[in-house]
C-alpha cells in the first residue's frame, strides 16, 4: 500500500492530486501526519480528493487511527488515514 506523509507546510490540492492518482492506480492509500497542522492539510487533501475522483465515479471513505512512529530516533504519535474507495 503507498504511503503519504503529509506535514503542515504541504499543498492540500498536491496532496489530493497525489492521493486520486494513487487511488486510480492502487484503490487504497495511508496518509500520515504528526501534529495538528499536518491534520488540518491532510483533512483538506482528502475532502478535495473527493472531488477529483468523483467523475471516475469513486466515493471515498477515510478510516483514521494511532500510530507509533520514529522520526530522528524519536517516538512520535501520529494519526494514519486510510482512504479507500467505498
Amino acid at each position: 500500500m503507498e504511503q503519504l506523509k503529509v506535514s503542515s507546510k504541504s499543498d492540500p490540492k498536491a496532496v489530493a492530486g497525489a492521493l486520486a492518482a494513487v487511488l486510480r492506480d492502487e484503490k487504497e492509500v495511508e496518509l500520515q501526519a504528526v501534529g495538528a497542522g499536518a491534520v488540518n492539510q491532510t483533512i483538506k487533501a482528502i475532502a478535495i480528493s473527493r472531488g477529483y475522483v468523483a467523475p471516475n465515479g469513486m466515493d471515498l471513505i477515510m478510516i483514521p487511527a494511532f500510530v507509533e512512529i520514529e522520526i530522528d530516533g524519536e517516538e512520535r504519535t501520529a494519526i494514519k488515514f486510510l482512504v479507500e474507495p467505498r
